[in-house]
């Protein structure tokens, strides 16, 4: 096998690729989410087969937040995540709002109050079907 695992591939399926470079923890998940349309590459949804490859703009949406990155390599399979956060390059705009979603996070949990001791079982069950559970 030549040394292609570091430059990687031409070309890689765009599930197996978010996979490999660890943006989700498993294939099925992103796949899950780029047909859901939550992933969209060079600004157009796309279905999982659709082929990454260096140079393409890729933006996902997780939760509240948009992660937009530039692919700079394809690697050839999922290996270390200091290897895999050598795949992509994040712009700075999308840098720039995941500091700032942060910051407000911190600013709504300190301002979020606490109960004094953890809910009893009448308490638990409460808090399940409030929050759609059962």
């Amino acid at each position: 096998m030549s040394d292609e695992s570091a430059a990687g591939f031409g070309a890689a399926r765009i599930d197996r690729w978010l996979f490999a470079v660890r943006l989700y923890k498993s294939r099925s998940l992103a796949a899950q989410a780029v047909a859901g349309g939550r992933v969209h590459l060079n600004g157009a949804r796309v279905k999982a087969a659709h082929e990454v490859r260096a140079g393409d703009r890729l933006t996902l949406t997780r939760g509240a937040l948009e992660f937009e990155c530039i692919v700079s390599a394809i690697p050839a399979r999922r290996g270390p995540a200091s290897a895999a956060a050598h795949c992509y390059e994040e712009t700075p705009a999308s840098a720039a709002r995941r500091v700032e979603f942060a910051a407000r996070m911190r600013v709504a949990a300190a301002l979020t109050p606490r109960p004094a001791e953890r809910p009893d079982k009448r308490g638990r069950r409460q808090l399940r079907r409030l929050r759609g559970r059962i």
